[in-house]
């Protein structure tokens, strides 16, 4: 009869076996195994290494490539945009890069007229009824009174709104008075879709928009979507020059590019996270100002004007 203290004897033995055998096992491979990790470890670590010297040479030719563009921006943008009027309109993937933006303007002799930045709430597919709303509230007073697109896009209907606002109106149409246009401003602010670091001193002749990479979320498609519209109200109203990063699909960059229309109305610049971008974005906008020319320029492939406009004479 098998009992229970057979049982253990013979489990004890199975395991004092398995015990035994990785023992033995071990010590057999030990030598060879042991040989084999260490030298893979060895070339793991030499491969680091390189790979580790490799990314400092880049980003040291990065750095001396962003102090020569910042030389020659000394050079090249001093005094070609005297007395113009531009208003820099942010969106929340471009906040990183305005400062060098702004900056580069400010060497032109720009006068920067206001920034604005536009909050996700205002590209927010949810947002669209009270966008809507908001557009018929805050267009009231008696200097802001346009004609507003009906199709029912919040983000195309407000975008048209304050372009209207920010921007010159044409000639024979009456000018929207500070008043009305602190009015509106206030109004989306209040509500949370914009933001007004710096005062704006009143209407802009161009536009200047720092964008960065497309929107990934579930909802990107409808969010690239509305940022291509905020482009097109605010070209309809005056010169713009788009300041993105990179040209990839959803990009509003190759969005303009991919346009036939706007492509000949709206300038890009794909790099304007560097300093060489920053400074062809104000070319850019120089090009766009004296020779009503629109170009897109970049180090993507689709920047069909190279990487930079025809420098001013």
């Amino acid at each position: 009869m098998i009992n229970f203290r057979y049982h253990v004897v013979s489990l004890t033995a199975v395991f004092l076996a398995l015990a035994i055998g990785l023992v033995v096992g071990t010590a057999a491979l030990n030598g060879p195994v042991a040989d084999s990790l260490r030298e893979t470890v060895n070339g793991l670590r030499k491969d680091n290494q390189q790979m580790r010297q490799t990314v400092n040479s880049m980003q040291k030719e990065l750095d001396q490539e962003e102090q020569f563009a910042a030389g020659m921006a000394q050079l090249l943008l001093p005094g070609k945009l005297t007395g113009r009027r531009v208003l820099v309109l942010t969106l929340p993937s471009g906040r990183d890069h305005t400062e060098g933006v702004v900056k580069m303007l400010q060497l032109a002799g720009a006068h920067v007229a206001g920034r604005v930045d536009v909050q996700d709430k205002f590209i927010n597919p949810d947002s669209t009824n009270n966008l809507l709303e908001l557009a018929v509230t805050a267009s009231r007073p008696n200097s802001v009174s346009t004609n507003l697109p009906g199709n029912g896009h919040g983000v195309e209907t407000s975008s048209a709104l304050l372009a209207s606002v920010l921007l010159d109106r044409p000639q024979g149409t009456p000018a929207v008075t500070d008043g009305d246009r602190r009015t509106v401003l206030q109004a989306y602010t209040n509500a949370g879709y914009l933001t007004a670091p710096d005062k704006v001193a009143g209407p802009a002749e161009a536009v200047v928009l720092v964008s960065g990479q497309p929107y990934v979320d579930k909802d990107s498609a409808k969010k690239d979507d509305s940022v291509v519209k905020i482009v097109e109200q605010f070209e309809r109203n005056g010169p713009i020059v788009v300041g993105g990063m990179g040209s990839a699909g959803g990009n509003v960059v190759n969005a303009v590019r991919s346009d036939a229309v706007l492509s000949q109305s709206i300038s890009t610049v794909d790099d304007a996270n560097t300093v060489q971008g920053q400074l062809v974005t104000a070319l850019a906008l120089v090009e766009r100002l004296t020779e009503k020319k629109a170009g897109q320029y970049g180090v993507g492939d689709n920047a069909s004007g190279g990487l930079l406009p025809k420098l001013p004479q």
